[in-house]
């Protein structure tokens, strides 16, 4: 596996809390010469609840998990943590971990994008939308959610446990 890991933080914009303490985590090719093999290097990990499908056009995050979401087909744009977020391109075989309360959103893609998306022990993951009014509320359930034992690519000695320090 080709390993190019870009990370960064995305701030609070007053409407999704996003995550101060912990960035997202992009891996770039990863799974390029086996985009199928994902699914099961997440499981493996502890990364579970899988499904496969697209991503929401519309900002939304999650205050009671992580994810993880794998390129499995196609190309997308996607903005992650609200309107002033990051822009990323992201193609077969690319990764990206989003911390708990990172807003995401796909703004276009190709016909055939589908990602595998997975959760740190197969945590349901709820469905939150930008409402000002509950980002305080969202913000306290963040901080709650614990740094998993595994990168959901690789495992015991994934970047992950590197970046993601409380």
């Amino acid at each position: 596996m080709e390993q190019i890991v870009r990370s960064f933080f995305v701030k609070d914009d007053g409407e999704v809390p996003n995550n101060s303490e912990l960035p997202v985590i992009v891996y770039l090719g990863v799974f390029k010469d086996n985009p199928d093999g994902m699914e099961e290097a997440f499981q493996r990990h502890g990364w579970s609840g899988s499904w496969t499908g697209g991503i929401y056009d519309y900002h939304h995050y999650h205050t009671n998990t992580h994810e993880v979401l794998g390129v499995k087909s196609g190309v997308a744009t996607v903005l992650i943590g609200g309107e002033a977020g990051e822009r990323l391109e992201l193609q077969t075989g690319d990764v990206i971990v989003l911390p708990a309360g990172t807003a995401h959103k796909k703004l276009a893609s190709s016909p055939d994008f589908a990602v595998v998306g997975a959760y740190p022990e197969g945590k349901s993951p709820n469905l939150r939308e930008r409402r000002p009014e509950e980002r305080t509320q969202a913000i306290a359930e963040v901080r709650n959610v614990p740094v998993p034992d595994k990168d959901p690519v690789f495992g015991e000695e994934g970047p992950l446990l590197h970046k993601w320090v409380k």
